[in-house]
């Protein structure tokens, strides 16, 4: 089954859609990412914390999350999230300081 929303990793694209999800902290995250340019460590940072959030590397064209495309697959992994919005921030400043690495 083919899905126009999935993609092989992480799409920018559904960065947006995860805004309202979570709160204050997690909106100001997002926000942020927003503002970065799509080649900014802190944009490819992100997309690294969510492609792990949401286990993109295990993800297959046949599997029931492929077939629910990208979106509602973060959408989901963000809702169920048990620990609270600090947490995600320090999953998203480990992907940053693991990108700066890849960089140097």
């Amino acid at each position: 089954m083919s899905n126009n929303d999935t993609e092989l990793i992480f799409p920018a694209r559904v960065i947006s859609e995860l805004e309202v999800e979570r709160g204050k902290a997690w909106k100001e995250l997002i926000t942020r990412v927003l503002s970065k340019d799509p080649a900014d460590n802190e944009h490819l940072a992100f997309i690294l914390m969510m492609a792990k959030l949401n286990g993109c590397n295990t993800c297959s064209s046949d599997s029931f999350r492929a077939m629910r495309g990208c979106t509602q697959c973060s959408l989901q992994n963000v809702r169920r999230f048990k620990d609270d919005d600090k947490k995600l921030v320090k999953l998203f400043d480990k992907a940053l300081i693991e990108i700066n690495k890849s960089f140097d």
